[in-house]
């Protein structure tokens, strides 16, 4: 894995003069981030070694490099999921390249169904906390110390500190940003409205298929990570018939210019 990745990060520095600062993953629907971005170059995943290929819908596929202000950020348009086949190290593999590229901070958005009933369909959640609940660990096997330590301290996942930079800016622009917790499942199946039942029992305020991984690895080489959910349907019985992945596409579109202005603006902050 080490020597992957440091083959990987050589190739990419060699196509880009960016020493990105920030590093964005964008979940489906939210690919247009980049339009925000004063871009240097942009790499299709099938063109970077050892990269797998983004398979879903609302996922482009690429490496974006550029500028946010005088910020240097590398964005993810598409990311990797475990339901797509790839194992856990492969569906990370990426997050361990950007923190050699020189990321400081990673921000992860993503698509989740909703089991509060205080949030509706647009809403945008910060995310506190979350509960792992896929069949595989991302670091299972062999430790490797040169990324990080056998036994990662998860107490904070999400750092309390940009968690409430990201609430300021959100006042500051008249965001209606929520606060809650992510359950990661495997997928791809959309819930049922029993284990939508089950995700409410266990606290979690929103459940997806993706983020958990990425930001274990990310706390495992000690980066710094932000969280951020766009609700695309809610988990009750009268939404649960009409849910399928186009819809959440569409949701995600409609709340998408919230979630680029928030990560824009937090960006910009620093």
């Amino acid at each position: 894995m080490w020597d992957k990745v440091q083959e990987t990060v050589s190739y990419l520095k060699g196509r880009t003069t960016i020493s990105p600062e920030f590093g964005v993953i964008l979940g489906s629907g939210l690919g247009s981030f980049t339009n925000d971005m004063e871009i240097e170059c942009t790499i299709p995943y099938e063109e970077i070694p050892n990269f797998p290929v983004s398979t879903v819908l609302g996922h482009k596929g690429a490496l974006v490099f550029g500028k946010v202000g005088t910020k240097s950020v590398v964005a993810m348009q598409g990311r990797f999921h475990f339901y797509e086949g790839y194992d856990m190290q492969t569906v990370t593999f990426p997050v361990r390249v950007l923190k050699y590229l020189g990321i400081n901070q990673l921000i992860v958005s993503n698509a989740a169904g909703c089991v509060n009933s205080d949030y509706k369909v647009g809403d945008v959640m910060l995310i506190k906390d979350h509960i792992n609940f896929f069949p595989e660990h991302p670091l299972r096997g062999k430790n490797d110390e040169r990324f990080g330590p056998r036994f990662v301290n998860m107490s904070e996942p999400y750092s309390k500190s940009l968690r409430n930079r990201a609430k300021v800016i959100a006042a500051l622009h008249g965001i209606d940003l929520k606060e809650g917790i992510y359950l990661g499942l495997q997928g791809p199946t959309f819930e049922t409205l029993a284990e939508y039942k089950m995700v409410k029992i266990l606290g979690a305020d929103c459940v997806g298929m993706s983020t958990v991984p990425e930001v274990i690895v990310a706390r495992h080489m000690n980066l710094d990570c932000l969280g951020i959910s766009v609700v695309t349907d809610m988990g009750d019985e009268d939404s649960i018939m009409e849910v399928n992945h186009q819809e959440v596409l569409e949701a995600a579109k409609k709340a998408e210019p919230v979630v680029r202005k928030l990560i824009k603006e937090f960006i910009l902050s620093f």
